[in-house]
């Protein structure tokens, strides 16, 4: 899959921003109106309002919001950003499986596209958010989740629209671009970024996620992988072939001779020794296991999941030529 282009990336920067002001602006009025923060509940609540307010209150202490346990009133200003963040992900979600093919209706057990969903909602009377994350929840359970209040609460109508037209207004490249979904967590907290810098005060645990919580970009990942994974493999090659690790002319000839399906190893860097003894810059790695089936590997960000698919697909290389599958 193609990585965004400039344009299309400057789009999504925007409807991200606008999409997170639109949301936020939304969820405060939707928690005003069933009166997470007040001390008692508004007469108009329903009982099933209340037990959401109830709910809502309590997550809301979980987030780190404060209770005044004296007046019965809490702040809600965290509440608040995982209400917006949380009912915005699972609409942007929907459009990602959508557009990618992945939303499958489970009796055709057929892909429907976002129009596809939208009229199957309309000929049932429901909205078309629950539909798709219906059908999402068995795939991506930790996002379309069941019994979260967050996701219970009901955004104004006019935010709901406004949410829809951003998402509507971004065309389908950018839902296929490999890289979309790690720019869509970084313009998130931009403004917020922007803020805190622009404050000059310390950064505490509030300030954190918007200034620490960046999108690392492929080459990155790519750098980092090459010189570990691949250092690693390298080590191997060249220990059991000490006529290239004396004899190789340079880097690019070490690359090309490590190199494995899929997996070129275009970052990885070598270093000669005082010896005339090429070797992985990094080192070799000696003390991993022998055997890629007995690496174990960790996402260090575990934002968009770039590590997770560098790693496998360099594993799958590995445990190819390894076993011979």
């Amino acid at each position: 899959m193609p990585s965004l282009a400039p344009k299309l990336r400057k789009d999504l920067e925007n409807a991200v921003k606008q999409a997170r002001r639109a949301a936020e602006a939304g969820a405060k009025k939707a928690l005003d109106l069933l009166a997470v923060a007040h001390h008692e509940p508004w007469g108009s609540l329903t009982p099933e309002q209340r037990k959401l307010r109830n709910r809502l209150r309590a997550h809301s202490i979980q987030l780190g919001d404060v209770r005044d346990a004296q007046r019965g009133t809490q702040t809600v200003t965290r509440l608040i950003g995982e209400v917006a963040y949380e009912q915005w992900h699972r609409m942007l979600f929907a459009r990602y499986l959508a557009e990618n093919e992945l939303l499958i209706e489970p009796d055709s057990g057929q892909a429907m596209s976002m129009a596809e969903c939208r009229e199957l909602a309309r000929e049932q009377g429901k909205d078309w958010i629950p539909v798709a994350c219906a059908y999402a929840e068995a795939m991506l359970p930790e996002i379309f989740r069941r019994g979260d209040p967050v996701l219970e609460v009901a955004l104004p109508p006019e935010t709901r629209s406004e949410l829809e037209d951003v998402l509507n207004d971004l065309p389908r490249d950018v839902f296929v671009a490999s890289d979309s979904l790690g720019w869509v967590y970084q313009f998130w907290q931009a403004d917020r970024k922007d803020e805190v810098n622009a404050s000059g005060n310390k950064i505490g645990a509030d300030e954190l996620p918007s200034v620490t919580q960046l999108f690392t970009e492929d080459y990155m990942v790519d750098f980092l992988l090459d010189n570990t994974l691949g250092a690693w493999h390298a080590g191997k090659v060249l220990t059991a072939n000490p006529i290239l690790a004396n004899n190789a002319k340079s880097e690019d000839e070490l690359r090309q001779a490590v190199a494995l399906p899929g997996c070129p190893w275009n970052y990885l860097r070598f270093i000669k020794g005082t010896d005339g003894k090429w070797t992985p810059a990094t080192g070799g790695f000696e003390g991993w296991p022998k055997l890629a089936k007995e690496l174990t590997c960790l996402d260090p960000c575990m934002g968009s999941g770039h590590f997770v698919v560098g790693m496998f697909e360099r594993l799958v290389a590995f445990r190819m030529v390894e076993e011979k599958l």
